[in-house]
Order: structure tokens, then sequence, then C-alpha cells
């Protein structure tokens, strides 16, 4: 399946936008300028973006520079959207923490081959994904400390380490950023076929070969956004990635 640029497709997209548009207005979520917005920028983006990648992907050390871009913007972008970007070399490190082990095993396990066509798709997808996560554990975890102040009080009232009281507020949400990507690994192929997957048949792999290209991501997801979220509730505990009104709360 190839799909070129065409007025049939400036209908769809234009269709698909609207619709999202028009579904916020009417649920009253105050979305539709931002998904208008979004649409635009990923049209500009990606149009822009698909020169860059063709002149980096022939080789190796091209395509770990875009990364790093890639990464650079991922952490200004999760940053921003919970409340912690002046703690950001402590959101890059954990993001870093579950991107690097994932590359590092898939590459020096020899189960990929050391060149752009493999490190630019994986390593950009392990750093959406990680960045995804970044933001999902601080949009819990940091209401949750804000919600649970008294607990954290009281929880140092009675002797506990602010670590440990921290840690006691977080424990009812400190799995449930990574909980979706595990049910993505558990309903692989029974609720939907994903990307990797449908990709490898596309350029025409079998069905073995996709099977086996998905499952490196999948694993490699999975493993990296535990680790991501372990880092980043250890830093949380030690008060170092907190947006500045809870660090004011938290340490005063």
């Amino acid at each position: 399946m190839t799909i070129s640029p065409s007025w049939q497709l400036a209908v769809a997209l234009a269709a698909l936008v609207a619709l999202g548009m028009v579904a916020s207005g009417l649920g009253r979520m105050g979305l539709a300028r931002a998904v208008g917005w979004a649409s635009a920028r990923a049209t500009v983006q990606l149009f822009g973006i698909s020169f860059i990648v063709v002149l980096c992907i022939g080789r190796w050390w091209s395509s770990a520079l875009f990364l790093l871009a890639m990464f650079a913007v991922a952490v200004r972008t999760t940053t921003a959207r919970v409340g912690v970007r002046r703690a950001w070399p402590w959101s890059a490190s954990s993001i870093a923490a579950g991107v690097l082990p994932v590359l590092a095993a898939v590459f020096c396990s020899g189960a990929a081959p050391v060149n752009g066509y493999a490190l630019l798709p994986i390593g950009s997808i392990m750093i959406g994904n990680m960045m995804s996560v970044h933001t999902l554990n601080g949009r819990r975890a940091f209401p949750a400390l804000r919600d649970g102040l008294p607990s954290y009080e009281a929880a140092l009232s009675v002797g506990l380490q602010r670590g440990e009281a921290i840690g006691l507020v977080l424990a009812p949400v400190r799995k449930e950023a990574v909980l979706p990507e595990v049910d993505s690994v558990r309903t692989s192929g029974l609720v939907t076929l994903p990307g990797a997957f449908i990709g490898v048949l596309l350029g025409g792999g079998t069905a073995v070969q996709a099977g086996a290209s998905q499952l490196l991501v999948l694993f490699g997801i999975l493993s990296g956004q535990i680790v991501t979220v372990v880092t980043m509730n250890a830093l949380i505990r030690a008060a170092l990635l907190l947006p500045d009104e809870l660090h004011e709360r938290l340490i005063g």
C-alpha cells in the first residue's frame, strides 16, 4: 500500500481534522484550536523532515545526530507538558535511562544492524514512547502529590524520611503510566496489528520477519518505559524532578 499526495488525500486529511475539531466542540473539550494547529504543524514538519531523513539515513553517525535532535525536542516537549522545564536535566536522564539500554540490547546483540536504516526508525520509536510515558507519569504523579500533601505531612510527622513519604503518596499511581503499554503487548495481534508488523509486510517481508520485528519493538518499548518510569519516580522521591510550586510545598 502506497499513499501519494493527491486531492483525495487532501480531502481525507481535511475531513479527519474537521472531525476532531467538531468532536472537541461538541464535547466542550476546548481542543479545536489545538487540533488544527497540531495538524498544520505535523503536515509541515513531516514533509520537511522527510527530506532530512533521506539525507541522514544512509550513515549511522548522521542518523545518530538526528536522533539527538529528536531527543532534545522530546525533552523540551514533555517538560513543558508536565511543568518541570527547569528540571529538564533530570527529565532527560529519565528518558535516556529508558532509551539507551534498549538500543544497546538491540544493536549489541546483533538483532539489528548498526546502520541508519535500523538506528533511525528504532531510535525514534523509543524516544517517542519514552517521551509519552514521561508525560503520562508526570500527569499522574504530580497531581497525586498535590492532593496527597496531608498524607505526606502525616508521614513526616511519624518519622518517615522525605523520600519515603513521597513514595508513600505515589504508591497508588506509580505504575499507571505503563499499563497501556502492558495491555498493548498483551493484545498485540488480537486487538491491533502494530505498525512495525504492517510495515515489514508492506515492504515485502515475510510474516515471520514481521512478527520478529514487532516483538523487538514491543519488548523494547515496554522495558524502556518501565525503566523510564522507575527512574523518574526515584528522581521525584529525591525531590530532584518536581514542578517549582511542588518543590516549594514539599521541601520548603
